[in-house]
């Protein structure tokens, strides 16, 4: 059974950072592509950023591009989100997912919910004004 369990969530003010980190347990994580999404409240659960199994291919979302860095450590299992300029409208919860099959292609990194098949159980940031 895969878990992916994240953290680094918190309270921040605008303008400031954070990381967060998702570490898969129950297989390696190194051959799956992997993406965050964030639901804000009342809203529906959205992309924010993904990348392919190699780190070939990092697309994000347009609200965040130049913002927000996704990146991946295979040896360790894990994949992170640095978050810079942060505003309050990227308040959320966070969820960090992967594929349930492997793909070869290294340049895959999608951005649909339905393409993957394991979810975090999320983590909440909060940027105040």
């Amino acid at each position: 059974q895969v878990q992916l369990v994240e953290s680094g969530g918190g309270l921040v003010q605008a303008g400031g950072s954070l990381r967060l980190s998702c570490t898969a347990s129950g297989r390696t994580f190194s051959s799956y592509a992997a993406g965050w999404f964030r639901q804000a409240p009342g809203k529906e659960r959205e992309f924010v950023a993904a990348v392919s199994w190699n780190g070939g291919s990092t697309p994000y979302a347009d609200s965040v591009k130049g913002r927000f860095t996704i990146s991946r450590d295979n040896a360790k299992n894990t994949v992170y989100l640095q978050m810079n300029s942060l505003k309050p409208e990227d308040t959320a919860v966070y969820y960090c997912a992967t594929q349930r099959t492997y793909i070869s292609n290294g340049y895959y990194a999608p951005r649909s919910q339905v393409d993957y098949g394991y979810w975090g159980q999320g983590t909440q940031v909060t940027v105040s004004s």
